[in-house]
């Protein structure tokens, strides 16, 4: 179904030096896609690890221009929002496919900085559908949240459910984004795909999510912080899962005519305590912690939970990677990164 000739294909991968973008990367080019990796390189958290994430993929900077050490690897430095930019880069790079994973990441961070969120998410994307409107691709994937659900009660979340109660402006821009997906869908008939991310980690993960937080202050021997008492339960999804998922949903356009978009949540199907989680981490660092008890924070929910049946009927793949694999993978990467 998703078996193909890679070779002429072309994708642009916009916030390659992210996370999840980095990881989809690598394996489109091990799979022999030609990328295109587009990001701005912020600084909301540790500009060096994301210019390890690009030396990793064989991107360097010398003498202020952006080297590529694989002929299948492009980089473009720039900003969603320098639409001139991404409009000549769609006209000469003609590309096949977009996985759109640029974003102003954080939660709690669209409480200090809400302007962020609307000129990244909204205006950048709206930049985005515009590029393949006037471009067309065969599919364009983009990143959606979990956090679209909000203050729903009913469990596990289903793409089916209501998201008309988000608790952050990042929910809030990532709801609508799927909006406006739809309506471009709708007018314009460009096959899209949102992805409702669940809480990913894995090694090279950002250091403002839990994962991170928590393994360097078990590490140093420092408190880490416990939020809503540690009464919190979240769906971690290993970064492999995650990849294998796009990858496949990239390779299965959606073929309504009238309307070619499809929603699918990607979890792991199983949360977790944070209690056992942190506990897992204990373990694979051979450490114990201490925890500082905190109140729910703002823009926070107590509990986050996939129900991925459609995407598993849809692609024919269900995450693998145990919690325990997972985060002894990456306390095993952190160890190595930070020389430990």
């Amino acid at each position: 179904m998703w078996i193909q000739d890679c070779n002429k294909l072309k994708v642009l991968v916009t916030g390659i030096a992210g996370f999840i973008g980095f990881h989809v990367s690598k394996r489109l080019l091990n799979e022999g896609y030609s990328v295109v990796g587009f990001d701005n390189i912020n600084d909301y958290y540790d500009i060096q690890l994301k210019l390890d994430r690009l030396k990793e993929l064989g991107i360097e900077e010398k003498k202020n221009q952006w080297i590529s050490l694989n002929s299948n690897l492009e980089f473009v430095k720039a900003d969603l929002l320098e639409k001139d930019v991404l409009l000549n880069l769609f006209r000469d790079e003609k590309f096949d496919y977009v996985i759109h994973l640029a974003a102003q990441a954080g939660v709690r961070y669209s409480l200090v900085y809400p302007q962020k969120y609307i000129d990244s998410n909204i205006t950048g994307f709206l930049n985005m559908l515009e590029c393949c409107r006037n471009f067309p691709v065969k599919h364009l994937v983009f990143a959606s949240s979990s956090s679209v659900y909000g203050l729903n009660s009913k469990i596990p979340f289903s793409t089916d459910d209501r998201t008309d109660s988000p608790v952050s402006l990042y929910a809030t821009s990532k709801k609508a984004n799927e909006l406006m997906a739809h309506t471009y869908c709708h007018l314009f008939k460009i096959p899209t795909t949102g992805l409702r991310f669940f809480t990913v980690y894995g090694p090279w993960g950002r250091p403002d999510m839990a994962m991170h937080l928590f393994t360097e202050a078990i590490i140093k021997n420092e408190p880490i912080k416990v939020f809503n008492e540690g009464n919190m339960s979240r769906d971690f999804t290993y970064v492999d899962d995650i990849v294998e998922s796009i990858i496949r949903v990239m390779n299965k356009a959606p073929e309504n005519e009238q309307l070619p978009m499809n929603l699918f949540n990607i979890g792991n199907n199983k949360p977790e305590k944070l209690a056992d989680f942190i506990e897992e981490i204990e373990l694979a660092t051979k450490q114990n912690c201490m925890k500082e008890y905190l109140p729910m924070q703002p823009g926070d929910v107590e509990k986050t939970y996939a129900d991925v049946q459609s995407l598993i009927d849809y692609i024919d793949y269900k995450p693998i990677t145990s919690i325990q694999a997972g985060i002894s993978n990456f306390v095993n990467w952190y160890k190595s990164y930070y020389k430990i």
